[in-house]
């Protein structure tokens, strides 16, 4: 008999809540990261660069060389074994200052067959309003390799057309934040929920005084700070040592449709219901018969074919789950989907039938 394994997620019950530091709970609107994107060139591959082909290589170098006082023909096509054209991102942190240095994630987007010992020559990064906020350049720290030889056959660990340069990128201009200007602390919750707004908002109050914090709703609290740039950091420092109890969450039931793997949150509840499973197999085999004349019959020979068609159907097993006073237990859950044979696509199928039908207390999530 198959087994399902059903993973816990445990949800804490609300008299084990654990109180939470607030920051986890939150995020400070205003302090936010900010993602980079730029275009250049990987040079000093040892012939593993983009191939002829690539066109837009060929006239970025042209473009690079011009800058330089180098004018190529215009028919020119020079060979770039040795040059890679590459995407390159990197992801400048909140407040983030000038001068301050940065990783950058440099990816091929040509047909390169390896980034492995190139650099990355001077790239400007820009955001999403077109400005320029750092510029990057570096040797590249490459963790994957390929090998070929020269009947084709090769081997290939890890990714070699990506690589990461520590440090290599610079800031150049800076975000401004609306937090140092802003007259209120605006705390946007990670997991919306009534009950931990309000929560947040009580345990504010009680330490800065009242209507210092205004839970404005299930997702956003407000928060009077200092204007002054040095109290209001402060101010910060003190909201971080704050612990919150979250409010319950959700019961649900996670199902990832594209590895079947299924997470049943302990609070998810069954009630009476009868559960009927069973699994039809249509099989199909095809066969060819000859027919011969005699010796010597004027017949034609023949070839006729022949099906058999079979079907198998499993026995449905009815299965009725017992209802305790707050409804099924976890436990129960498993045996029964485990007594069932089911696999993890039949489970999936069975709760969302239980949910229709009114006898699933949670909530349904399909990635």
């Amino acid at each position: 008999m198959k087994k399902i394994i059903v993973g816990l997620l445990v949800l804490a019950m609300p008299w084990l809540v654990q109180a939470r530091p607030l920051l986890s709970l939150v995020d400070i609107q205003g302090v936010r990261d900010n993602q980079l994107v730029g275009y250049g060139l990987v040079v000093g591959l040892s012939g593993t660069g983009d191939k002829s082909q690539t066109k837009f290589t060929s006239q970025s170098v042209k473009n690079m060389l011009s800058q330089f006082g180098v004018q190529l023909p215009a028919k020119a096509d020079p060979k770039l074994k040795n040059v890679a054209a590459v995407a390159i991102h990197a992801t400048l942190p909140p407040l983030a200052s000038k001068g301050q240095l940065l990783d950058v994630t440099v990816s091929s987007i040509g047909d390169a067959k390896s980034l492995r010992g190139g650099t990355l020559l001077l790239t400007p990064l820009k955001g999403l309003d077109g400005q320029i906020y750092a510029v990057a350049q570096g040797n590249l720290v490459v963790g994957g390799v390929k090998a070929e030889g020269n009947s084709g056959s090769g081997i290939t660990i890890n990714i070699p057309t990506a690589g990461l340069i520590p440090n290599g990128g610079i800031i150049e201009r800076e975000i401004p934040s609306s937090f140092l200007t802003a007259t209120d602390v605006v705390l946007n919750l990670k997991q919306p929920g009534f009950n931990t707004a309000r929560n947040i908002e009580k345990a504010i109050n009680k330490v800065f005084g009242p209507e210092v914090a205004v839970a404005q709703s299930h997702a956003r609290i407000t928060v009077r700070a200092p204007h002054d740039q040095n109290q209001r950091v402060t101010f910060l420092a003190m909201l971080e040592n704050l612990d919150v109890e979250p409010g319950p969450r959700k019961a649900k039931v996670v199902f990832n449709a594209r590895t079947g793997t299924i997470v049943v949150g302990k609070d998810v509840k069954v009630h009476t219901a009868a559960v009927s499973h069973g699994n039809l197999t249509v099989s199909v085999a095809e066969s060819y018969n000859v027919s011969q004349p005699n010796a010597f019959g004027r017949g034609n020979t023949a070839v006729t074919p022949e099906s058999d068609v079979s079907i198998d159907q499993e026995r449905g097993k009815v299965f009725i789950w017992p209802e305790s006073e707050d409804g099924t237990s976890l436990q129960t859950i498993v045996d029964a989907v485990n007594s069932l044979g089911a696999t993890p696509n039949d489970l999936m199928a069975i709760l969302i039938a239980l949910d229709e039908a009114g006898a699933l207390d949670g909530e349904l999530v399909v990635l």
